[in-house]
């Protein structure tokens, strides 16, 4: 079996494959929070413990992909992927073939998660699209009909929106993030709920509303990452909500390095 693991800012995200039957099958996903100051062992133990809950076992897993926007961490996961699952894993990383051209002035710059999110969309839903990824920022990524990454746009989460604004007033209190009744509040809670939520729905509408102009052409808009269902429900353009988006992106960039480099179990 394959796992991909997306290392994001906030949250790890993993995804155990089965590749052995006509169609790739998603087993099992897990997301856990990302910790860079945990040892190999912690991340080790985390891991094997996420596969016994599902009865599963680290001795079935044949390959690993790895994409990461933390690099502190990609050393820590390596080792846990030769101590732990005897796999020298793959990493998204320049000189990696993707198969899609990135008409972009300087393409090893665009992260792996990125990446990851345009190779999955494109083979899912062909082109024109645009994929929203709500993370620890939120990425917006353009992709021709032709599947041509045009390029995109980068803008603080909602998460730091809220953080910012909570550490910079003294006199408001965190609030959880979540969709109010109505936009006209009548208290400080509904007051800061309205703002946020409504405040970055006009945000990511903002964007898209430019960048499908400047696409020539209606594409289909793809939402993922961990606020995409709820940010989604009051956007005027997403049209489409994929949680496991970047994970079957990682899965399909595997598939097209499989022949690159001999990679899987360590003897």
């Amino acid at each position: 079996m394959l796992l991909a693991i997306d290392v994001g800012n906030t949250n790890t995200v993993l995804g155990l494959y089965r590749l052995d039957g006509s169609e790739p099958e998603l087993a099992a996903h897990w997301r856990v929070t990302t910790h860079r100051a945990q040892t190999v062992d912690e991340y080790g133990v985390l891991f094997v413990n996420l596969f016994e809950m599902n009865r599963l076992s680290a001795q079935e897993v044949a390959e690993i992909i790895i994409s990461s926007v933390v690099p502190p961490l990609d050393s820590t996961l390596r080792q846990v992927c030769e101590e732990y699952f005897h796999v020298r894993p793959l990493f998204v990383e320049p000189g990696i073939k993707t198969g899609m051209p990135m008409l972009v002035d300087n393409p090893t710059e665009l992260g792996a998660d990125r990446l990851a999110d345009c190779i999955a969309a494109f083979d899912r839903y062909g082109g024109p699209c645009i994929v929203v990824d709500f993370g620890t920022a939120t990425k917006f990524e353009a992709i021709s009909e032709k599947g041509e990454y045009l390029g995109g746009a980068i803008a603080p989460g909602l998460g730091l929106s809220a953080d910012a604004l909570f550490s910079r007033a003294a006199k408001l209190a965190r609030v959880d993030i979540k969709r109010p009744a109505k936009v006209i509040g009548t208290n400080t809670l509904t007051h800061l709920q309205s703002g946020l939520y409504y405040g970055y729905i006009g945000l990511v509408d903002g964007i898209l509303e430019r960048m499908i102009a400047e696409l020539g052409k209606q594409p289909r808009v793809v939402a993922t990452g961990g606020l995409a269902r709820m940010v989604a429900e009051d956007s005027r353009y997403i049209s489409e909500i994929d949680e496991m988006l970047t994970l079957n992106g990682l899965r399909i960039l595997f598939e097209r390095n499989r022949t690159v480099k001999a990679r899987g179990r360590m003897s």
